[in-house]
């Protein structure tokens, strides 16, 4: 964990990735930040505007990470985070960006407003 000045830990997705990323390595990245930007989705979802610049970048480079194999799934993970934040605009775009059948009914069955 990258530590700053002031004693504090950094963020997760401000961390440098050193070289490609392998699928898989993809994935556990993009999991552990989605996890650890889920405290600062809620945030955002109750309108808290540091949080929400959290979430914000934290989508962001998880976004970027997504590509490959593990992309639906990825995605996924992207979509749930979005939603925990109430961005709505935002997992509705990446929801349709799934090409994964089983991937998209398992979003769907967990975010019915999607479907509409």
């Amino acid at each position: 964990m990258k530590w700053f000045a002031r004693g504090k830990p950094g963020d997760i997705w401000d961390e440098a990735i050193e070289g490609p990323l392998g699928d898989i390595e993809a994935a556990g990245r993009i999991r552990a930040i989605c996890e650890a930007a889920a405290v600062s989705a809620a945030g955002s979802a109750h309108n808290d505007k540091r949080e929400s610049e959290r979430y914000e970048r934290a989508a962001k480079v998880a976004m970027e990470i997504s590509d490959g194999l593990m992309r639906d799934d990825a995605v996924h993970r992207i979509v749930n985070l979005c939603m925990k934040a109430n961005d709505l605009k935002t997992a509705q775009i990446l929801f349709r960006a799934i090409h994964a059948a089983w991937i998209r009914e398992t979003v769907q069955r967990d975010h019915p407003t999607l479907a509409s």
